[in-house]
């Protein structure tokens, strides 16, 4: 009960903040709030220019490589224990997959800045 309980209030504040959280700010809209800031200076052109999608791209690559070394970190304590043939296994089939993965986008020159 003391659970239920419990949920209920979480969510119902949350609901309350979430709702506080976008009601306010329509509230109090002016020009100068809703144009781009660039440090006191008058916009010089559009503040919603499109980032290049090979930055994203590598962005990706670094977030996958960054789970590899985080899901390969308890491999040292894990080789201690009785059946170290099936963790052994799994992380060089982790291993090959990344690598077989970076093969592809290297040959796809999807890590290459310029074009």
């Amino acid at each position: 009960m003391n659970l239920m309980i419990t949920l209920i209030i979480n969510s119902t504040l949350a609901t309350i903040i979430v709702l506080i959280a976008f009601w306010l700010p329509q509230l109090y809209l002016y020009l100068e709030k809703s144009s781009p800031y660039e440090c006191g200076f008058d916009p010089l052109g559009s503040a919603r220019l499109p980032f290049s999608m090979k930055f994203f791209l590598v962005a990706i690559t670094f977030l996958l490589f960054d789970l590899e070394i985080a899901l390969l970190l308890p491999l040292p304590w894990a080789i201690q224990l009785p059946s170290t043939n099936t963790m052994l296994i799994l992380s060089y089939c982790l291993i090959l997959l990344l690598t077989a993965g970076l093969a592809y986008e290297w040959l796809q020159k999807g890590l290459e800045w310029t074009e």
